[in-house]
């Protein structure tokens, strides 16, 4: 059954973004929620449809705003061993190994995470997002692996997307990188926006796009006149922009190992050991892991932080790194 909310807007709410006054409102709906609710056409201003999420309201506006009833999904299930490190009654931890997407899209509508999901228990998933992304909060890239949390029902999915929002969800990554970075820590804040060249990448920019800040710094670096000199970084996430980690570290002139889109050739040195080259230059995926995921659980309410360890295909390159290394 759909659901009618109705606002006033009062003097001290003149001059504020509709999508932020309803926001503000209705806390317990994300604002990512309430801008697709406005681009598909649920929301009336006097009266009349609006589908511009930032349009500036007036004292004595009356808002209706549309919450229609939340779609069934029809998916197939997958039958696929989910790495399954936490669950309760509201939420799932996935350990996502690299080599699956997350929901199904052009090509994959089948062999999906969420497919997966479906298979383990079509029942648990909450349904207020995409129909073909049930339970599905956040990303990683298919090429990505690491943690990620499904959120089982709907109260606990729009806590989730709310603190996604406000960046107070904790996300680290372990990411290895060409080169030595300079400074060896520090904060890349840029604006990211769709590649005009390619529209599967995106680019920095410096005139449009969305915020995006990326914290990193250097856990190791491996030297030695017979390997490329490489980096072990750690970056923490504020925003989580599509592809944000790979776009910055290419930004910065230090792409990541395996990134068969922001990528650096490998170079060729000579007397280089044999199976690392092997293991550098056939790695099938970046080399980026989601390794620690934090947030507020909202029926628990505590703060839950999650850590995992990096695939075996990536430790293996780390021990060897170590090894030609000393």
């Amino acid at each position: 059954m759909k659901k009618k909310i109705n606002l006033i807007v009062k003097d001290e709410d003149k001059n504020l973004r509709v999508d932020v006054l309803i926001n503000k409102k209705e806390s317990d709906i994300s604002r990512t929620r309430i801008k697709n609710l406005i681009l598909n056409k649920n929301l009336k201003i006097n009266d009349e449809i609006i589908e511009d999420p930032s349009k500036r309201v007036c004292v004595g506006d009356v808002l209706e705003i549309i919450i229609p009833k939340p779609k069934e999904a029809s998916l197939k299930p997958y039958n696929y061993k989910l790495n399954i490190i936490y669950e309760d009654e509201d939420l799932i931890i996935i350990n996502k190994p690299a080599g699956i997407v997350m929901h199904p899209g052009a090509g994959n509508y089948d062999n999906t995470i969420v497919n997966a999901l479906i298979n383990y228990d079509k029942n648990s998933l909450s349904n207020i997002g995409d129909q073909l992304r049930p339970g599905i909060v956040h990303r990683i890239d298919k090429n990505t692996s690491g943690l990620i949390v499904i959120a089982k029902n709907n109260l606990t999915h729009e806590s989730l997307s709310n603190q996604f929002s406000k960046h107070s969800i904790i996300r680290i990554y372990q990411v290895l990188v060409w080169g030595k970075i300079r400074p060896s820590k520090g904060r890349v804040e840029t604006l990211i926006t769709r590649s005009s060249k390619n529209r599967q990448m995106m680019e920095v920019s410096s005139t449009k796009g969305k915020k995006a800040i990326t914290n990193y710094k250097t856990i190791e670096v491996f030297e030695n006149k017979n390997t490329p000199t490489l980096s072990l970084l750690e970056c923490k996430l504020e925003t989580g922009r599509t592809h944000q980690i790979r776009v910055h570290m290419n930004y910065l002139g230090n792409s990541i190992i395996g990134d068969d889109k922001y990528k650096k050739k490998f170079k060729k040195i000579k007397n280089i050991d044999h199976l690392l080259a092997e293991n550098l230059i056939n790695l099938k995926r970046q080399f980026l892991h989601a390794k620690t995921i934090g947030f507020y659980h909202p029926k628990k309410k505590k703060e839950m932080i999650f850590d995992s360890i990096l695939p075996k295909e990536l430790e293996i390159i780390l021990k060897m790194l170590r090894k030609t290394s000393k």
